[in-house]
């Protein structure tokens, strides 16, 4: 069989290289973004793979009869599609890992409810991929296989192959726009922004919607009804809504640990019983969108039948995610990171909710472009910051910095990345809070 594998910037090398393993493929692949390196297109060339370029999608009038043709979901192609990188991640792993596995996607939230689930399974020697890299807890040692790897689902392939030899209990896996349907749990953490993909032709809804061919989908309750209503069968929700089959009720915020009880109404569990119950969580959750991704993480282990004891000594010992939420002192200065290569202006509205009515606060907010496919809308933001009271703070910083400050009406400080907590101290600030639109490595030189 013919195969093309269209889009070598996000994962088609991984699933050309796995598709060129099985006797009787022919593949041939388009690196339709003109991003592959010499050394990547040396590895295919050694591996038998053709290359061809766009006309071929013009010119091959046979395509549709003799290529099985393989694309991401977001990739706008003029071409028939026949499978997803998701879809075929699927077929070429779905007989090789025999462990249960957790995919987790949304718009927001995703690496955060990966970190916890992390900690509820971190005796099950799970392997893990996230956008902060590969790695696997393995009789409480954690090995690091690559800590630059993105969440494209190919990537679920090199994460296997890399752990290759170890004793692997359980899969989490984040993975960007939708699911492989590998999962005996699939995750959508939330659709906070419906954002288009395709050239406009496909939005993150429709992308996330691959999730639901897991064994169980575990949805945020106001997106299923928004977006996926009509699907009435192995899903179960999550939210503050009492309606949710898991919900939270009395919950008492502090910035080191909140604590809040679960009510589980009417559950379903990969063995097929159903769970009704109630319990109380003590972890990191200093807002009302950290607490969403608790739930998010309680409803899939609950999904995937963990004991109740070990979700609460989990999310116990959860303290934020380094580089994402995590709060750091300075002194008798509390600093509250919140790093994301996909901030938006909905998260900026939470995240300072924080620390608004806690002394003197401080806003850091800046970041590079680039990061991500998805843009930020600026003159919305430089309305949130010109919103807010004047005795926040605001400091700028970066590129992203300097452009919001031409829509500014407020008072601002623009600073270097290195020297702003610095600064806010100096204002006598004691609650800064860094919003930053970045990953995570980006940043490390602090």
């Amino acid at each position: 069989m013919k195969v093309l594998i269209i889009d070598m910037t996000h994962g088609g090398v991984a699933i050309a290289s796995e598709f060129s393993k099985i006797d009787g493929y022919k593949v041939y692949v388009l690196d339709i973004y003109k991003t592959l390196t010499p050394e990547r297109r040396a590895f295919l060339d050694f591996k038998g793979v053709e290359f061809v370029d766009e006309e071929f999608l013009d010119n091959k009038t046979d395509l549709n009869d003799e290529f099985l043709v393989v694309a991401p979901i977001h990739c706008n192609v003029k071409s028939k599609v026949d499978m997803t990188h998701h879809e075929a991640v699927k077929m070429l792993l779905e007989n090789r890992i025999n462990v249960p596995v957790i995919e987790v996607t949304g718009v927001k939230g995703k690496t955060s409810v990966v970190w916890m689930l992390k900690e509820i399974f971190k005796d099950l020697n799970p392997l893990i991929l996230s956008s902060l890299g590969v790695e696997i807890i393995e009789n409480e040692k954690n090995t690091v296989f690559n800590r630059n790897m993105s969440i494209t689902p190919a990537n679920i392939l090199e994460s296997w192959n890399l752990a290759n030899g170890h004793d692997i209990g359980i899969c989490i896996f984040e993975t960007s726009l939708g699911g492989t349907g590998l999962a005996d749990v699939g995750v959508i953490t939330n659709i906070a922004e419906d954002y288009s993909i395709a050239g406009g032709e496909k939005s993150a809804s429709h992308a996330s919607a691959q999730m639901f061919k897991s064994g169980l989908a575990v949805c945020d309750f106001d997106d299923y009804n928004k977006y996926y209503s009509h699907i009435k069968d192995s899903v179960n929700t999550f939210g503050i809504n009492s309606n949710a089959a898991v919900s939270a009720f009395d919950i008492n915020y502090k910035l080191d640990k909140t604590t809040f009880k679960i009510n589980v109404n009417d559950l379903n569990t990969r063995k097929g019983n159903v769970l009704n119950t109630s319990f109380e969580i003590e972890t990191f959750a200093p807002a009302e969108h950290h607490v969403m991704n608790v739930l998010c993480a309680i409803c899939a282990s609950l999904s995937l039948n963990t004991p109740v004891k070990q979700i609460i000594k989990g999310l116990k010992h959860f303290n934020g995610v380094e580089g994402r939420t995590s709060i750091k002192n300075y002194g008798d200065v509390k600093v509250i990171e919140e790093v994301n290569s996909g901030i938006n202006v909905t998260a900026i509205k939470k995240s300072v909710k924080m620390v608004e009515n806690k002394g003197s606060p401080a806003v850091i907010f800046g970041g590079k472009y680039g990061v991500t496919c998805r843009k930020i809308d600026e003159e919305a933001a430089a309305e949130f910051l010109n919103s807010m009271d004047e005795k926040i703070k605001l400091l700028l910083i970066d590129e992203l910095g300097k452009n919001i400050s031409t829509f500014l009406k407020r008072k601002y400080k623009y600073t270097d990345f290195n020297n702003a907590i610095t600064e806010a101290i100096k204002m006598n600030s004691k609650m800064i809070l860094l919003i930053y639109r970045s990953n995570f490595s980006d940043i490390s030189r602090r």
